[in-house]
């Protein structure tokens, strides 16, 4: 996880299956590790980054207008001052200052706010010291975040995952443009980061994986067109970014090639064309061995060709 430095999730199952993803011996309960926070990110969602990381994915979403700036800055206080060292419901805490519940995500980007959700309950809500880091740094730090990650990407798709203004993502790759390397994809002219080159050009040499990815992964949380350059099939594009609860993305040697649900112990994959021997034994092994956290007895995989 080094690598992604972050988890979206909708709730820690699915941040916990997409850490296992990418890190052998993940248990259960991982999610619980000291060195991982939880918080509202990009466009509010939860997300797991390293502690480390919280000023990337907080401060550096702080809108840059003051009127915005100032409902963040002033909310958080609010929270801070209500809370008073506290730990509590978001609804408590919504209810405590007279605001909706859902409100208390605008204070998020101050880097002061941070909240535990297991995706049953309501998340637990408690502050923290502010950062000491200019808002600019975090907002570039988390452009190269993004890039790396899900490049060949362009301004307007950083600005749209991040939830900010398109010109604040624009301004973002002008001030990267000297780390930037131009490429050319199937769906238009893009960016990568520079320092990421060699690697694209020698991704034919990797080792193949197969990997159940969540709902919600990285290598799945794609804008508008980039989409096409992971899943280029309008009807399979439209499968598994649905307009509800989108399902897994089963990953074949880098070809997202099925997808995939879980209803308690069951597993229902869905591939899209026909699998080897070998990768639906591989696929089966890699579903029985998620680890999800309460679960009685073992995975049952199901297959729905």
């Amino acid at each position: 996880m080094q690598r992604e430095r972050a988890c979206r999730t909708a709730c820690l199952g699915a941040a916990l299956l997409s850490i296992h993803a990418r890190v052998e011996g993940t248990e259960p309960s991982t999610w619980e590790d000291p060195s991982l926070v939880q918080l509202w990110g990009p466009r509010f969602s939860a997300y797991v980054v390293a502690a480390r990381d919280l000023t990337v994915f907080s401060l550096g979403r702080l809108p840059d207008d003051d009127g915005g700036r100032r409902v963040a800055e002033d909310l958080a206080a609010r929270l801070h001052a209500f809370l008073g060292g506290r730990r509590m419901s978001y609804g408590e805490a919504g209810r405590g200052l007279g605001e909706h519940p859902n409100r208390l995500r605008c204070a998020a980007p101050t880097g002061t706010v941070l909240i535990r959700w297991d995706g049953a309950r309501q998340p637990t809500v408690w502050t923290v010291p502010p950062p000491d880091v200019d808002p600019r740094d975090a907002r570039l730090e988390l452009a190269r975040r993004y890039l790396h990650v899900f490049g060949p990407t362009t301004p307007a798709s950083f600005a749209e995952w991040a939830g900010i203004a398109s010109a604040r993502g624009r301004a973002a790759f002008a001030a990267l443009e000297g780390s930037l390397t131009p490429v050319r994809t199937p769906v238009g002219d893009a960016w990568i980061l520079a320092a990421d080159e060699p690697a694209f050009r020698s991704s034919a040499g990797r080792t193949a994986r197969i990997r159940p990815l969540p709902s919600g992964d990285a290598y799945l949380l794609l804008q508008g067109a980039d989409r096409e350059l992971v899943v280029p099939d309008a009807g399979r594009r439209r499968a598994l970014w649905t307009a509800r609860v989108w399902p897994g993305g089963v990953l074949v040697a880098g070809e997202v090639v099925g997808t995939w649900r879980r209803a308690e112990a069951n597993v229902t994959i869905q591939p899209w064309r026909p699998l080897s021997s070998a990768e639906r034994d591989a696929v089966a092994a890699e579903a029985e061995a998620l680890p999800v956290p309460g679960l009685q007895g073992r995975i049952l995989v199901h297959w729905d060709d």
